[in-house]
């Protein structure tokens, strides 16, 4: 099986790196503070919805951070809409099918996508990178009564601060598809952010303890 155009340079992880050292803002606009995140946001024009970038410090070592996101069976367990979830190997690349279920409102949706962890030596400093993008293989054929989410992309970068504590840039853009006007996707989106990195440091705890 082929990944297609789902695989990562080394310039893709090397520029992680740089822009946790150096975030790069030139026509983002900065949106709100939570929890000690500083949240921008950049229009995607032809979409109509914006991406975004979240930059700060959680409360919890890059190590374990890297390995909640690439441990499939715990994030089942940690979001409930996550109803399967599983990967396989194709041409050295790691392609993830997850299918999702939603309240009535909203239909069922799944994805496929492509995802790779690295640990760098950038500049003297070791940095956990993860990164993250949407792709199509004949493996994943679409499901009836299911939307494919197409557009997905996730940086995600971290090094420690000294102490047992990340430094943290999430650059991320999902289009979840369908018919939902971009205006309610954008909001929610943003009136979403405090919760997810509240999540995302509820998460660590949780998986210290379950590990």
């Amino acid at each position: 099986c082929s990944p297609g155009t789902g695989s990562f340079s080394e310039e893709q992880f090397q520029e992680a790196c740089a822009e946790l050292q150096n975030p790069r803002l030139s026509g983002w606009n900065w949106q709100v503070e939570s929890r000690g995140f500083a949240v921008y946001r950049k229009l995607s024009r032809p979409t109509g919805l914006y991406e975004y970038k979240i930059i700060g410090t959680l409360r919890a070592p890059p190590d374990l951070l890297a390995d909640i996101c690439m441990d499939l069976g715990y994030i089942r367990w940690r979001i409930p809409q996550v109803i399967e979830a599983y990967e396989t190997e194709c041409n050295g690349e790691t392609v993830i099918y997850m299918k999702m279920e939603f309240p009535f409102l909203l239909s069922h949706r799944d994805c496929v996508y492509v995802q790779q962890r690295r640990e760098l030596d950038f500049r003297g400093r070791k940095i956990q990178v993860v990164l993250a993008k949407s792709t199509s293989v004949p493996q994943f054929p679409e499901r009836s009564g299911f939307i494919r989410v197409r557009q997905c992309q996730v940086k995600l970068a971290m090094e420690s601060d000294g102490s047992n504590q990340s430094k943290v840039l999430i650059h991320c853009f999902i289009n979840p598809g369908g018919r939902i006007p971009s205006w309610i996707i954008n909001l929610v989106a943003k009136n979403g952010i405090p919760g997810f990195l509240a999540d995302l440091e509820d998460a660590y705890l949780r998986y210290q303890r379950r590990t």
